[in-house]
Order: C-alpha cells, then structure tokens, then sequence
C-alpha cells in the first residue's frame, strides 16, 4: 500500500516538473516573439504561427494551456505590449500594474 502512494506521488511530482519545463518552453517562445517584434515588427503573427502550429499547440497543451483561439489571441496581444516575460511575472511590475488601476478606479 504504501508503495502505491509513493509511486503516486512521485509520477505526480514528475508531472509536474514536465508541464513547469514546458511552461517554461512557452515563455521563452513569448520573448522570442517579442524580440522578433522589437527587430522585425512582426512578433504578433510569429507567436500566432508558433502556437498554431502542431509543435507550438503541443507545447501548449504540455504546459497545461488548453490551445485554442483565446490563448492565441491572448498570446498575441502579451507580445504586442512588449513587456519581456521576466519583467511581467515580477513583484515590482505587479505592485505597478495595481497601482496604475486603484488610480484610474
């Protein structure tokens, strides 16, 4: 019995280092995209191919996004903003972003 709840938990664990890497994955694809559209101006339509594609709806799918229309979009307007993904998941953007909204409510 107890090894079935240790194998459990270790297959659970597992699953969850892999969808963190593919997550990941996905970020480092979101600021390629945004330094594509820093150089080229087209880093919106290069992370809508990306997560159109088989390989990109896969790596979604992997990271535990579900890949349809909505996330592409969403995707799309992230890299439009141009704000790299180290920036936006940090502390001190955060605390901005809700400052910036109790002013303008």
């Amino acid at each position: 019995m107890l090894d079935s709840v240790d194998g459990t938990a270790f297959n659970n664990e597992q699953g969850n280092r892999a969808r963190k890497l593919f997550a990941a994955v996905v970020l480092a694809a979101l600021d390629d995209a945004i330094a594509d559209d820093k150089k080229y101006g087209n880093g919106p339509d290069q992370i809508a191919r990306w997560a159109r594609s088989r390989d990109g709806r896969e790596v979604l799918s992997c990271a535990g996004i579900d890949p349809n229309e909505r996330v592409v979009k969403g995707l799309m307007e992230f890299v439009s903003k141009g704000v790299r993904t180290s920036v936006a998941l940090s502390r001190e953007e955060s605390e901005r972003r809700h400052a910036a909204q109790a002013e303008a409510a």
